[in-house]
């Protein structure tokens, strides 16, 4: 008769197994569709095959070591490899709330919310962004999946050309990334013209500030490379892997009960073993 935490256990692996199938789906997709492919999709190519890869082993380990007695090694196995998981994801989630422990993005003095100083992040998150690798696959990312002609982003510019005065504007209070990344800063004098393109002063610039002279009109650039960009960078990463550290904290519930079920499940399988000798 089978236990019911062997049961338990092979209806999740089956689940699981389930779930692995689209994944491992997506990851080929994307592999195959290489080069066609935006930046962002290149990077989640190999983690989404990884991924489906690994669920749909463990499910296999799983549901071979709970239903076939001559495959106890493979569950024993199973339960190592949950055992290590667990541990893994704990210090991930430990790390993760490391590093967004601080921070907070300054608003530049008369500019309203949305134009942004380097703040004080901790030290891995800003290396990490100030990378010129790591930057420039960001960069490449958020070009390509066009937050700056974001149909609220271009609605916003629409009331400039409509009368607005360029200080209200700056007032706005824009998205974050959009605020950093689409617009040079309220006070480097640039004039709005439309959704993406801003004139100089007649006069030139009078400032010789490092993130006005980034500036430029090209859709590719725009203010990506500017300071401000990368700190509304690390202020969106720092709300979202709070976010991913919550969902660690589901996932290590789910493997903790996973890694007991497969505890349970070689302590009967030892106790059928036993009682058939």
């Amino acid at each position: 008769m089978v236990s019911l935490s062997t049961g338990v256990l092979g209806a999740l692996s089956i689940a699981s197994l389930v779930l692995s199938v689209p994944l491992i789906g997506v990851g080929s997709y994307l592999h195959d569709h290489a080069a066609g492919a935006t930046e962002c999709q290149r990077l989640l190519r190999l983690p989404v095959l990884a991924l489906g890869g690994g669920i749909l082993l463990l499910s296999l380990m799983a549901l071979a070591g709970a239903c076939c007695r001559p495959c106890s090694p493979l569950l024993w196995l199973y339960v190592i490899a949950m055992f290590f998981l667990v541990i893994g994801m704990f210090f991930v989630t430990v790390f993760t709330y490391a590093v967004t422990n601080k921070g907070a993005a300054t608003a530049a003095s008369g500019s309203g919310y949305g134009d942004y100083r380097i703040g004080d992040y901790s030290d891995w998150l800003k290396d990490k962004v100030g990378d010129y690798d790591t930057w420039r696959q960001i960069q490449s990312c958020m070009a390509d999946s066009g937050i700056c002609g974001d149909g609220r982003f271009s609605g916003r510019f629409g009331g400039v050309a409509a009368g607005i005065d360029a200080t209200d504007f700056y007032r706005l209070n824009l998205p974050l990334l959009q605020s950093g990344c689409c617009k040079p800063p309220a006070y480097c004098g640039y004039r709005p013209v439309n959704a993406t393109f801003y004139e100089a002063p007649a006069s030139g610039l009078d400032t010789t500030d490092a993130d006005c002279q980034a500036w430029s009109n090209e859709q590719s650039l725009m203010c990506f490379r500017c300071n401000a960009c990368k700190n509304a960078a690390l202020a969106t990463a720092k709300s979202n892997w709070r976010a991913v550290a919550g969902a660690n904290i589901a996932a290590l519930v789910l493997l903790i009960f996973a890694y007991s079920l497969g505890c349970c499940a070689l302590r009967n399988n030892d106790r059928r073993r036993r009682h058939y000798y």
